[in-house]
Formats: C-alpha cells, structure tokens, sequence
C-alpha cells in the first residue's frame, strides 16, 4: 500500500512537470484564404510551454519584436528553418516574419496571463491593421 501511495504521489508530480508542445506552420496561404500568415494568428500557452515554427513553404521564419519587460527576445530564426522556443515568462509576445512583414504577417502568442501591453509595437504596411485586429481579441 506504502509502495502505490509513493508512486502515486511521483505520477503526480511527473506529469505537473511537462510542459505543452504547440506546432505553428509558416504559410504563403491558409485554409481561410488568409495569405502570408501563420497557422494560429494568436497561439495560447501556459508558462514552461514550447512552440515550434515549421516552414511549410519557403521564405519564411519568427523574429519576435515585441515582450513583457525584462525579456530578451531571441535571434530572429533564419529564413525556411524550423524553430523552437520554450516561454518562462509570462506575458504576450508579438512576432513577424522578417520578409513579409509588411504584408501582414504577424501573430501573438499569450503566455499565461499575458496582460503586457504590446500595442506600441513599431509594425509597417498591412501589419498595422491586423495589430490593431489581434489586440482587439486579447
């Protein structure tokens, strides 16, 4: 009995510590007719959580531009290559694809609470408007 109490106990504790994966791809287009997009135009995730950026079709990658205070936004992903970044840090993040930035391609991932203001985000072009749209839904 002793011995099923303690495994119990471990099992808990084993499965709190894993953190969720997330997969987002890099499209020219999406199902919706949406072009130069991500799969998920704001991904929701808890804090330890990993998201992973595919490159389903050439010429795109992630450089975050916009965070919570005190976090140190990775190096932009180098273009058509995978990427996979784990988030310690509460907050939302706001990230673009480097070559089409303007045309709109950009996306918000809220980790946890994510109660940061990101709404003073130097974006150009169609990003803009789609900012203005994804704040909205926050």
């Amino acid at each position: 009995m002793r011995n099923l109490i303690v495994a119990g106990i471990v099992a808990l504790f084993a499965t709190s510590a894993y953190a969720e994966d997330m997969t987002i791809e890099m499209l020219n287009k999406r199902d919706d007719g949406a072009k130069m997009v991500y799969s998920e135009d704001i991904a929701r995730i808890d804090v330890g959580d990993t998201i992973t950026w595919v490159p389903t079709q050439k010429g795109h990658n992630v450089e975050f531009i916009a965070g919570p205070d005190g976090w140190k936004a990775p190096k932009k992903s180098k273009l058509s290559k995978e990427v996979a970044i784990t988030f310690d840090t509460p907050g939302v993040y706001l990230y673009q694809c480097t070559p089409h930035k303007t045309m709109g391609m950009i996306a918000v991932v809220v980790v946890g609470d994510g109660d940061n203001d990101i709404s003073g985000a130097k974006v150009k072009g169609k990003s803009k408007k789609k900012l203005k749209e994804l704040l909205s839904e926050l």
